[in-house]
């Protein structure tokens, strides 16, 4: 069966793929079960069984009042909340009854299996392919984030270890390790949050590669501004874009301050090894253990554009302003300066403009 003509696919209804499909939609683009002949067509994918992005993953008890970075869709406001509310019980409803309210007609579940050239004309189409059929678009809108591509650093010895690992996507709560040892490792803002919730309950010990070097200033918007300009830099070399705290620095948040203030704010180096009891620290020091918390981050989900042969020798994708310099009918948002959610919400808009900009392409 041939791919079905479409003139724009989002693959990701989380926060960047949302504001796509509103700007889409703004700029007269519709549905494309609701089009007519004439009419220029939009089509949102999503791996999801239910609205929500990544939000429905979080872990139970992380709170609207802790946590990092709400910032609302466009054009619709994040409803009144309790601030002791879970954050995956309020957002995914916000993003459900957004996708009805513009009637964006999100199809789901979809895994997007492969994104191709449909032939060699560079003006042609983007065949993309998924276990619920394909789509031949003009432009594809890439917002897949990361949640579902944890990062686990590989240590001498990991698969020795007796007692239980797990990445802080498969966390669920600090009474899972009441009374345990738990080393937890990362220097991100999950992991300081995690550690401060943890150390209520359990004995534990933090490591990370490098000493934390907190900043005591605000995090202001010159500092923003900055950060941002050296991730845009990152991605049109083509390298990848890092982690956030490597180009925002450590900011003392609430939970940082509350760990610091009951003495559990204490950093390790990053241990050598792992045994079947615990980790091996680089002084030769053994640290007992029951449990390794990974808080290392996620890495972005791509793979799907291999076809594409877009990946640079150091990693990374060349992407400037959202856009793919490689290949011009792809925009890759929520990735590299986009990651933020105000970033995903202008990395949304900028593509839409960009794509409605570019009438040779859409008058193919």
């Amino acid at each position: 069966m041939e791919p079905a003509p479409v003139d724009v696919v989002v693959v990701g209804a989380g926060q960047a793929g949302l504001s796509a499909a509103y700007h889409l939609q703004r700029r007269g683009f519709v549905p494309l079960e609701r089009a007519e002949a004439a009419d220029q067509t939009f089509l949102v994918v999503d791996a999801n069984p239910e609205p929500g992005g990544a939000w429905q993953h979080r872990w139970p008890s992380l709170r609207m009042a802790t946590v990092n970075g709400i910032h609302e869709l466009p054009g619709f406001a994040v409803p009144p909340a309790d601030p002791a509310a879970a954050s995956r019980d309020i957002l995914p409803a916000y993003f459900a009854e957004y996708e009805e309210r513009f009637a964006l007609d999100v199809l789901r579940p979809v895994q997007v299996k492969a994104v191709r050239r449909a032939d060699d004309d560079p003006s042609g189409r983007l065949a993309v392919e998924t276990d619920r059929g394909a789509w031949a678009a003009r432009f594809v809108i890439n917002a897949t984030g990361t949640w579902t591509r944890p990062f686990w650093p590989r240590y001498p010895g990991q698969e020795r270890f007796r007692g239980r690992q797990l990445h802080v996507g498969d966390y669920v709560s600090a009474e899972e390790f009441r009374r345990k040892r738990v080393v937890i490792v990362g220097a991100g803002v999950s992991a300081v949050q995690l550690l401060d919730e943890i150390s209520h309950v359990a004995d534990t010990f933090w490591v990370t590669r490098r000493e934390p070097q907190w900043a005591e200033e605000d995090f202001d918007i010159p500092a923003r501004v900055a950060a941002i300009a050296g991730v845009e830099d990152r991605v049109r070399r083509g390298l990848p874009p890092g982690s956030v705290i490597s180009v925002t620095g450590m900011h003392w948040t609430p939970w940082a301050r509350a760990a610091e203030a009951r003495g559990v704010l204490v950093r390790h180096p990053m241990f050598a090894s792992i045994e079947e009891d615990g980790v091996r620290m680089p002084d030769g020091t053994f640290e007992r253990a029951d449990v390794i918390l990974w808080a290392t981050g996620f890495r972005p989900a791509l793979d799907h554009l291999a076809p594409l042969r877009l990946r640079t020798p150091e990693g990374g994708f060349r992407v400037e302003n959202g856009r793919s310099i490689d290949e011009p009918r792809l925009f890759l948002i929520g990735y590299g300066p986009s990651q933020s959610t105000v970033g995903a919400n202008r990395a949304g808009r900028d593509a839409v403009r960009a794509i409605v900009a570019d009438p040779v392409a859409l008058a193919a």
